[in-house]
């Protein structure tokens, strides 16, 4: 299918194993007939710069081995190349979560990953382009999550023992007994206007997250649309009492959730936004910002699946 292929490896991913799923799939990849270059990373960010490099340098397809973070920094680098010479994305998962080869029906074994991203078909894919209040922007590949969920992420890449979903839950069980307190939003869409307490806002592309809360469950990323997953305050009892319910896509039947679709949503808020992208701590603790917008971005990347 392609004749000359970047592979982008994340050695610290799935708390630094990623070198010997690497080292596994070289028979794999030395079967190729077209020309396979292999490039590492090294600081946080560097994928984008490489995925950037590679699409200037006349590549017709970037493989991301690592975690959602590591295909968000690819994503984002690709994004940066003219549509014409962009090259296509495959996915290799080699992380934690691993939600966007989960919503794209990428393999969880890496053997067959690699062998997809190598000879599989390209469709495309819609992504979600997020502007701040200061100008910044960042191309959404899964979900924006702000509130809760994103104060999980950060506690989640603070915990170096636990891993996968069980990482996920033990920061979500973390977040409900320290970090629970609801953020005053006035949120707007075409469509409609919220202002009002919000204890947790999604903005999906793909219906999961952290490796296995489907927040919006009817999320497409080829549907030309996003969807919104909108929980205003819940007493501590029953968030814990939410959390299968977050797990099986059963929230929506609770009066406090609301599920829905956009094309382009604004927000402004009255405290700072903690808010993660694709898993991707993009606010944290201390952080002031308090506005952004999010749109759809139709067929925006072809992917390998």
């Amino acid at each position: 299918m392609t004749q000359k292929v970047k592979l982008i490896l994340n050695p610290m991913a799935d708390m630094g194993r990623a070198w010997n799923v690497a080292r596994a799939l070289r028979p794999i990849v030395n079967e190729y007939d077209g020309k396979v270059d292999w490039s590492g990373t090294v600081y946080p960010g560097h994928a984008i710069e490489l995925a950037k490099q590679a699409g200037e340098e006349g590549y017709d397809l970037v493989v991301a081995l690592g975690g959602d973070g590591t295909v968000h920094e690819v994503v984002n680098g690709l994004m940066q190349v003219e549509a014409e010479k962009r090259p296509a994305l495959g996915v290799v998962p080699i992380g934690s979560g691993n939600d966007f080869a989960y919503i794209n029906g990428i393999p969880d074994s890496p053997n067959q990953a690699m062998a997809l991203a190598l000879n599989g078909e390209i469709s495309s894919i819609d992504l979600g382009l997020m502007t701040d209040e200061n100008g910044r922007q960042e191309y959404i590949d899964n979900t924006l999550g702000i509130g809760f969920d994103a104060i999980v992420t950060i506690r989640s890449h603070r915990l170096p023992i636990v891993r996968g979903f069980l990482m996920y839950l033990t920061a979500v069980i973390q977040t409900i007994f320290l970090n629970s307190k609801p953020m005053r939003m006035k949120i707007e869409s075409e469509d409609k206007k919220w202002d009002k307490d919000v204890f947790m806002f999604v903005l999906a592309n793909g219906p999961r997250e952290g490796g296995g809360f489907m927040m919006a469950p009817d999320a497409r990323p080829d549907d030309g649309i996003m969807d919104y997953m909108l929980a205003d305050n819940l007493s501590r009892l029953k968030q814990f009492r939410m959390i299968p319910e977050f797990m099986n896509g059963t929230q929506e039947r609770f009066n406090e959730v609301e599920i829905g679709q956009f094309k382009k949503i604004s927000l402004t808020s009255e405290h700072p936004l903690y808010i993660h992208i694709d898993g991707e701590i993009y606010t944290s603790f201390g952080s002031d910002l308090r506005g952004l917008s999010v749109e759809i971005m139709p067929n925006a990347l072809e992917v390998v699946k």
